[in-house]
């Protein structure tokens, strides 16, 4: 029998929708320290988020709901779970988050919930958090919206219409996998058609151009392999224009036994493998890799061993070494070691004097050194 909180006031609902909107992360993971999961320590429900541009603050993110028609195997909120079940109200959401901004303990608003009857009720639940606080209270500030799977096209609209950004996570890369974890959604007409409404509305020169789209893969719940994950990834960024893809590692105790534990990967691992694919998501953003870039064991996974950069160094050492004088700056960000900044330096520097060692680049770090391998001089 699921467990019910008896009238509990808005305080013990936000502990509780705050703690499970940990399943629901903007950022699980990162390349940087203020990438990585933390919570900040003004309270449960507030904690520091990556932006899409790449920037960090500090949002006030809670479901609304904890209650939940899907049966996501992945997640301990589906319908079948004995969990403590409660639901905020429009002005319980309005009123605490405006406290907290009005105080600049926050910058913005990040929204979800769990699926409250059917998909297009939720929505009008999120949709209307919002239509208050943008016409009613005025507020002009940031506001992120979670789009439930299987909304309809005027739902969506309106979402997009009154966020900053709003996101509907992929989950899984393609309709097979996502069958093994749900019987409830449909892969093509509950979020990929979504996802490119969204692209649509929010795509340059249209009217709602200034909201950012996200999405969020769910990684090994489905026995998918990387190399797929990366080919749908690809798709996302080349053809519809997504702003950041996110990847939350498939915890076991989390959610039901998604996968077969003879399959699972140790949770080290699966973090591993968490933070590999952003940093392959990293290299397709800032440093022009493509989907045929990436590098695959005969299993189509990446190395837990080796970073991607790396991996596709050692399977390509015709185009080593690298002139520190005279490679372009594409060139450079292929070196394992060197990043943006070290790049950038190197220009800059080069205009005045020639290079003639890794001294001259900076302090003798662990990457510098590595790329010290691949350089000549």
């Amino acid at each position: 029998m699921t467990a019910v909180i008896s009238a509990p006031d808005t305080r013990q609902k936000l502990e509780i929708l705050s703690a499970d909107a940990q399943y629901d992360l903007a950022c699980a993971c990162g390349t940087r320290d203020d990438e990585h999961r933390k919570r900040g320590a003004q309270g449960k429900w507030i904690y520091p988020v990556t932006l899409p541009n790449g920037g960090t603050s500090v949002l006030f993110k809670t479901l609304i709901s904890n209650v939940c028609t899907n049966d996501c195997k992945y997640c301990p909120l589906r319908s079948d779970q004995d969990v403590r079940r409660c639901t905020l109200s429009e002005e319980e959401t309005v009123n605490t988050f405006l406290d907290y901004f009005n105080r600049r303990e926050v910058f913005g608003l990040f929204l979800t919930s769990g699926v409250l009857g059917t998909p297009d009720a939720t929505m009008e639940r999120l949709n209307r958090i919002a239509r208050i606080l943008r016409y009613k209270r005025k507020f002009r500030g940031y506001i992120h919206l979670k789009v439930i799977p299987g909304a309809s096209a005027n739902a969506i609209e309106e979402a997009v219409s009154l966020s900053t950004a709003v996101s509907l996570n992929i989950e899984t890369p393609g309709a097979n996998h996502l069958a093994k974890l749900s019987s409830r959604k449909r892969f093509i007409e509950d979020i990929v058609e979504p996802i490119k409404l969204i692209s649509r509305l929010t795509g340059r020169g249209n009217k709602y151009a200034r909201v950012k789209q996200t999405t969020q893969f769910v990684v090994g719940a489905a026995e998918e392999s990387d190399c797929e994950i990366i080919k749908y990834m690809w798709g996302l960024y080349d053809r519809l224009n997504l702003k950041r893809i996110y990847f939350s590692a498939y915890q076991k105790g989390i959610g039901d036994n998604a996968i077969d534990e003879h399959k699972r990967q140790n949770p080290g691992e699966m973090f591993m493998r968490e933070h590999r694919l952003y940093q392959v998501d990293f290299l397709m953003r800032k440093y022009g890799f493509t989907e045929s870039d990436i590098c695959f064991d005969n299993r189509g996974f990446l190395s837990l061993e080796i970073d991607p950069k790396e991996a596709w160094a050692r399977r390509h050492p015709d185009y080593f070494p690298v002139n520190v004088n005279k490679a372009s700056k594409y060139e450079l960000l292929r070196v394992p070691g060197l990043g943006n900044i070290t790049v950038s330096r190197i220009i800059e520097q080069r205009k005045i004097a020639k290079i003639k060692s890794i001294c001259e680049i900076g302090k003798p770090t662990k990457l510098l050194n590595k790329a010290n391998e691949y350089l000549i001089f």
